[in-house]
């Protein structure tokens, strides 16, 4: 359990920071979330290559798969408000 809760932090804090560096020299606010949707999917296509179909492999997930993959999603999430509401704010260099 405490494992769970080290990697989601850590998934967190990874793709916030990513999506924060992105942000500011792409000017795209929400394009660190497409690209994390992108890099899952494909994650999920690639490790189930030659396995089975898509469908059984993401029946063998479980919840402890899922939870750090929400966490990285929210600090993707996360990144791009905090850019937008600094942006808002007047900081120009964001």
């Amino acid at each position: 359990m405490l494992q769970l809760i080290i990697v989601t932090v850590l998934l967190f804090v990874l793709f916030f920071g990513l999506g924060f560096i992105l942000n500011m020299l792409m000017k795209t606010t929400w394009f660190p979330i497409y690209g994390y949707i992108a890099l899952v999917i494909g994650l999920v296509i690639y490790w189930g290559w030659g396995t089975g179909s898509l469908g059984e492999n993401i029946a063998e997930y479980s919840v402890f798969d899922y939870v750090p993959a929400v966490g990285g999603l929210i600090g993707a999430v996360l990144s791009g408000s905090t850019i937008k509401s600094l942006r808002s704010k007047g900081y120009s260099m964001f």
